[in-house]
């Protein structure tokens, strides 16, 4: 009689000799074959250790038939036994040739075959010999079974000796070829949750540099719209200009000559009356409808009046062609204060009281500036957008305090040997530290819907300190106002 300590010894044996290989890791290739062989390798499992039980079982029905003087006893235990080992067969063939039924959809891996059919095992061999000892055993008559028969012997002893340990062998290492299986199982997981984790991370870096390339899409489209109409409007303010600059000159340079064929006429007149007191009667009485006296007295006015209008639609003509440079293709030599003073002039209408609030008061203190070598035309923007901003904040302030002071200071200097410094201030409402840190960002507007696109204050950093060089600085506190500090260089080349 073989015991379960001998069994477990032979056992090892045979895996410490390298008669049963363990597979190899590298043996599949995808998740689907891996599962596939953990499928059968339960299936195996299941059935070998149904055949080990089976083994056992008729071991047991054998030693009870030997036992038994019961012929009806006997009988039973006889088609218990063929019932087993017929089971014994079908599962012993399942496992060899594969069965659906049992889903072994393919044969058992190279090393349980090599146990089935190789020495030293040869466990095929040892299953058919039981199987033929066993049914050899149901051919005998009563008389012969007994204790001593051969195939008794044989049977008992191979179902608690060599036997067993052949199918345990085949138990384990389907155990252990199926903790492979799930190692492999493990590893594909590990490396699909890596690859998902790269595919999400490059899906991600994609997504956001779609998300800076199309913000930066719209940036830049913002800012072509902007500079198109800004452009419009120059070249409209400068056809306007050109229209108007003629006649304008002619009535100006005619109003000097008005003004000394007036004084002539007068002149005349007044001599005439010295010498001829006493006109006729039809030229006295036009002399009293059209009131002489209030005419040469009033109309010396009314010419300078003209020649006032004259000279206000002249500086206005000015100041609009000096806003109106579209000079973006080359720099220029630039009079800052001069450029502040046209916008202002454009702007003059805002500054007006109206129904809601008073006259916003300008304040310049104007420095004298050298010529700044700029974008002319940019620069106008610049001044064009901090002034209408601060005419908006006052105009805020107002609505909200009525009796708010409405101010905005301009003060211009020259700092350091070749530089240049603006500020424009006003005593609106102020910002808080949330939108100053913002409001230099594209389409950041606290503006109304339609009121604001949110890209002055952008388009103006651009400028000031992309395309010139310069500063462009902000201070702001709640109920204080806000000021912007400009500083541009002199020259924007510089001679070696």
């Amino acid at each position: 009689m073989v015991t379960k300590s001998c069994v477990s010894d032979s056992y090892r044996h045979l895996v410490q000799s390298g008669v049963l290989p363990m597979m190899a890791v590298s043996n599949y290739f995808n998740l689907e074959e891996i599962t596939t062989a953990r499928r059968v390798s339960a299936a195996v499992i299941n059935i070998s250790g149904r055949q080990r039980m089976l083994s056992q079982q008729s071991a047991f029905f054998c030693m009870k038939l030997v036992c038994s003087k019961n012929a009806a006893e006997q009988e039973k235990l006889r088609a218990n036994l063929l019932e087993s080992i017929c089971l014994m067969e079908q599962a012993h063939k399942d496992l060899i040739n594969g069965n659906d039924n049992m889903k072994l959809l393919s044969v058992p891996s190279p090393a349980v075959r090599a146990m089935y059919f190789e020495p030293p095992l040869n466990l095929d061999k040892q299953v058919r010999e039981f199987i033929d000892r066993v049914k050899a055993l149901l051919q005998i008559p009563e008389a012969e079974l007994t204790l001593e028969n051969p195939h008794i012997q044989y049977v008992v002893e191979a179902a608690a000796g060599e036997l067993l340990a052949a199918f345990d062998a085949v138990v384990t290492q389907y155990q252990k070829e199926s903790e492979i299986e799930q190692f492999e199982i493990d590893l594909k997981q590990v490396e699909l949750y890596r690859e998902s984790c790269a595919a999400r991370a490059k899906a991600e870096a994609h997504a956001t540099e779609l998300a800076i390339t199309l913000c930066e899409l719209k940036q830049t489209q913002a800012q072509l719209l902007h500079s198109e109409k800004m452009s419009s409007l120059g070249a409209l303010m400068a056809s306007i200009v050109h229209e108007i600059n003629n006649p304008v000159s002619f009535i100006y340079g005619n109003l000097t000559h008005a003004e000394n064929y007036t004084q002539n006429l007068l002149q005349l007149l007044h001599l005439y009356l010295e010498n001829y007191p006493e006109p006729p009667a039809e030229i006295q009485d036009l002399i009293e409808d059209i009131d002489l006296d209030f005419v040469t007295e009033d109309f010396p006015r009314v010419m300078s009046s003209m020649q006032m209008g004259a000279d206000r639609i002249r500086e206005i003509v000015k100041s609009m062609g000096i806003f109106s440079r579209t000079d973006n293709s080359h720099m220029s030599l630039c009079n800052l204060n001069d450029s502040i003073d046209s916008t202002m002039l454009i702007l003059r209408n805002r500054l007006k009281s109206k129904t809601e609030r008073p006259e916003i008061q300008v304040i310049k203190n104007y420095g004298k500036l050298p010529l700044v070598e700029c974008y002319c035309g940019q620069l106008n923007q610049v001044f064009m957008n901090l002034i209408s901003n601060a005419i908006d904040a006052l105009e805020e302030a107002a609505a909200n305090r009525p009796d708010a002071v409405l101010k905005i200071a301009i003060d211009t200097e020259v700092v350091a040997r070749d530089r240049v410094r603006v500020r424009i201030a006003d005593t609106g409402a102020g910002m808080t530290p949330q939108i100053k840190q913002r409001m230099f960002e594209q389409f950041f507007t606290t503006k109304e819907i339609g009121k604001g696109t949110g890209l002055g204050l952008s388009i103006v950093r651009k400028i000031l300190v992309e395309n010139h060089r310069g500063i462009l600085h902000c201070e702001s506190e709640i109920g204080k106002g806000t000021e912007f500090t400009i500083e541009l260089p002199v020259r924007q080349t510089v001679s070696s």
